[in-house]
């Protein structure tokens, strides 16, 4: 029965189902619902069920349209009711039946769209408009408005003559858009569009330029005379007013430096930046994103980039120190950690120039330096500690490294530049302490390059705060411990540059290159050293043991080269110690009176000693050299040299005999080698033997490796005709010592009296 009852409702037509409708109770209407979805259902057991399906029988009329037909059947039925209507209900005939709908598609049931849109996507513009036809058609305004070059022109002119607030927004709008393209996103939620880049490049530039001159008169902000006293925009009575659109600026602003890549540009944002940084204080949000821009720039960016990174920075601490100088200096000195795990000479300026712009941050309170200091200092002694304690390998990493002996000079360079200071005068014994253990951690050859480096360190901080610091015997150590008459196992293709490496190889310890700059580092260290103590009055005292041991040195150096750089350094130490005597001897006060020594010391320093008055002569010189050696290394990497691989004297013996076997039947057998050298020596001057060179260069090198300077020959200790003319040296010699014969070699080196 319930069957026949469905089948007889799907043969109704619409009409007469929508009749039985309206004629029937609240209970016949939720019948007449069932029976409908049942219907429905049948319909869909053989096909899947489709977004259309949510329609009419016929598929194109709505339930409007079929109120109004059945309307006019009422009158064929019953006209008097009808003429009643009329009379008295004319709304109800002639309404309209596109009431129920909102747009073309208004005749048929709601459609599932074809794809979801993002939760929050066009809320500001549903907020400002009740209904979705009203949220379309704003959204349809963004879309058009596009940025045209003429556009900016009269934004331009408009800022000159009176800025309003009007204009500020739709110019912040603008700019929006354009910072949106950055990403990708194309300026969508805006209300303008920037489509072409020079139409990007003319808003950027006409905001870099302009704005903050429009801003500063729209807010009636007057520049104060004391630049030390800034002046905030919020304090401005129309701050409130125009403080959303100044918010989106600024956060535009922060997006565009984030995006960029130009060096240039980044620097024409970042000067920007550094005028809004009144503004960037008066939204806490945007400062903090800021900064974090900032130190991006300051750790990473261009060299230009970097300064004006520094300036805002700075700008920021000065005037809130409270508030941002703690985070900032913290940031700061991670950011520095971070970034100087690798050194290389072109890093090394860049690594210097973030110690001298973070030591001048802590320079503006000294309680917060003083924290900061004080926590890492006993970060880096926890770290000398284990390894000392532990003696692994990983433990001796941690200390070992380049972010650890940059850590040691940063603070060092802190103490010196502060003081005096009694707020960090106690720092100075620990730091020493942690950077002389560092040292002593593992003494071997290999580290001789980082111990420079943390004498280097000392040195600023003893000549600086005036503390006496031990440096001298760990560089007089290098001299006791290393041979420096020992020839070395092979030549090395370009010095070492013990200002970028901590660790040696084992080929670099064979290398002649090794103790070439070590005798140069010596040197270098041991006269700064002497130069912060050479006003000193007990600067003859302090010299003594370096005068024995550099007198030792020369007695047991055989090689010129080495002799020449040391013996020039014990001169000049001997000529301050001998001025500071005489000048001693004039004093008419005691030791105890240390009052009058500092004052004495003071009056020395200002006249002048011999010693520093030869560093300061040195010094400028060893600074083009550096810049020379810079230059010139970064020209080199680029070429690739050819090596030079050369054939063993004894396989060329063999050839030259079979050679020129024809030319010595005369000559007996013990002088074939002397005949052969003779051949050969004449054979290269004239071009044709190539082998001659190399051989020449076999003597050139050991010569420069035992003292030989000029290519003249040397005397022979045992020779009763030496002292008359030197003899030349007989073919045979020639070739033992190229082949490396160490009786002859001894035999051949000078002595210290020659």
């Amino acid at each position: 029965m319930a069957g026949k009852q469905k089948r007889k409702l799907e043969d109704l037509s619409v009409d007469e189902f929508m009749l039985s409708g309206l004629n029937s109770a609240s209970d016949g209407e939720s019948d007449e619902e069932t029976n409908q979805q049942n219907g429905l259902n049948k319909r869909n057991e053989k096909k899947e069920l489709k977004p259309e399906a949510f329609t009419t029988d016929d598929g194109k009329k709505g339930k409007a349209t079929q109120h109004k037909q059945q309307l006019s059947r009422l009158q064929n039925k019953d006209p008097e009711f009808y003429k009643f209507l009329q009379a008295n209900d004319q709304t109800l005939l002639n309404f309209d039946d596109t009431d129920s709908s909102d747009d073309e598609d208004d005749k048929k049931y709601h459609r599932l769209p074809s794809a979801l849109e993002e939760a929050g996507s066009g809320d500001d513009d549903e907020d400002d408009n009740e209904g979705q036809k009203a949220s379309k058609k704003s959204k349809k305004t963004v879309e058009t408005i596009k940025v045209t070059d003429k556009m900016i022109a009269d934004w331009k002119a408009a800022m000159k003559k009176e800025p309003n607030p009007r204009l500020f927004r739709e110019v912040t709008q603008a700019f929006k858009a354009a910072v949106a393209t950055t990403k990708g996103e194309g300026g969508a939620q805006c209300r303008y569009k920037v489509a072409d880049s020079s139409v990007f490049n003319a808003l950027v530039l006409f905001c870099i330029r302009d704005i903050y001159v429009a801003l500063q008169r729209m807010l009636n902000l007057k520049p104060e005379k004391d630049q030390k006293k800034l002046v905030l925009p919020s304090s401005s009575s129309k701050w409130q007013k125009n403080q959303i659109d100044i918010k989106m600026y600024l956060s535009g602003v922060v997006q565009l430096l984030s995006c960029l890549t130009e060096a240039t540009v980044i620097s024409a944002v970042l000067r920007h930046a550094n005028q809004l940084v009144p503004y960037y204080l008066s939204l806490p949000k945007q400062c903090r994103h800021l900064v974090k821009q900032l130190m991006k720039q300051w750790s990473t960016g261009e060299e230009t980039s970097r300064v004006l990174a520094f300036l805002a920075l700075n700008k920021i601490c000065r005037h809130k120190q409270e508030t941002y100088l703690n985070p900032i200096l913290k940031q700061m000195y991670i950011s520095y950690v971070q970034n100087c795990k690798f050194t290389s000479p072109n890093a090394l300026p860049l690594i210097n120039f973030m110690q001298r712009t973070l030591t001048e941050m802590y320079s503006l309170d000294t309680q917060a330096t003083y924290q900061h200091a004080f926590i890492y200092i006993r970060q880096l002694a926890i770290h000398l500690r284990n390894a000392m304690t532990m003696k692994k390998k990983e433990t001796y990493q941690s200390v070992y490294n380049w972010q650890y002996i940059h850590c040691l000079y940063l603070w060092c360079r802190v103490l010196s530049t502060l003081h005096p200071s009694d707020v960090l005068q106690p720092l100075i014994y620990p730091l020493c302490q942690v950077i002389i253990g560092t040292v002593k951690l593992v003494p071997t050859s290999r580290y001789y390059p980082l111990r420079m480096h943390c004498c280097r360190a000392l040195i600023l901080l003893s000549g600086s705060t005036n503390t006496f610091v031990p440096v001298l015997p760990f560089l007089l150590e290098i001299v006791q411990q290393v041979d420096f008459n020992k020839k070395p196992g092979r030549m090395s293709k370009k010095p070492i540059n013990f200002a970028v490496i901590l660790k040696l190889s084992n080929i670099n310890l064979m290398e002649k290159a090794y103790k070439d700059g070590l005798i140069d580092q010596l040197y270098d260290l041991i006269l700064e050293y002497f130069h912060t103590q050479a006003s000193s009055i007990g600067f003859p005292e302090l010299a003594l043991p370096t005068v024995i041991q550099l007198k030792a040195f020369l007695k047991e150096c055989k090689v010129a080269n080495y002799c020449k750089p040391m013996r020039q350094l014990l001169e000049k130490v001997q000529e301050n110690s001998s001025h500071i005597t005489g000048r001693r001897q004039k004093a008419a006060f005691g030791v105890a009176d240390a009052t009058a020594v500092v004052a004495w010391e003071k009056q020395i320093k200002e006249e002048g000693t011999p010693l520093s008055r030869y560093y300061s002569q040195w010094k400028k010189l060893r600074e083009k050299e550096i810049q020379l050696e810079i230059s010139g290394k970064e020209r080199m990497e680029d070429l690739d040299l050819p090596e030079i691989k050369r054939r063993k004297i004894q396989e060329k013996k063999v050839e030259d005999k079979k050679e020129f076997k024809d030319l010595f039947q005369s000559d007996s057998e013990s002088d074939e080698d002397d005949g052969e050298l003779k051949i050969k020596g004449k054979k290269g001057r004239r071009g044709y033997d190539d082998d001659y060179d190399e051989d020449v260069d076999d003597l050139s090198d050991m010569s420069d490796d035992k003292g030989l300077e000029g290519g003249d020959s040397d005397e022979d200790e045992g020779d009763e005709d030496a002292s008359k003319a030197p003899q030349p040296l007989s073919s045979s010699a020639l070739i033992k010592l190229a082949e490396g014969d160490d009786d002859l070699v001894e035999d051949l080196e000078l002595s210290d009296d020659d």
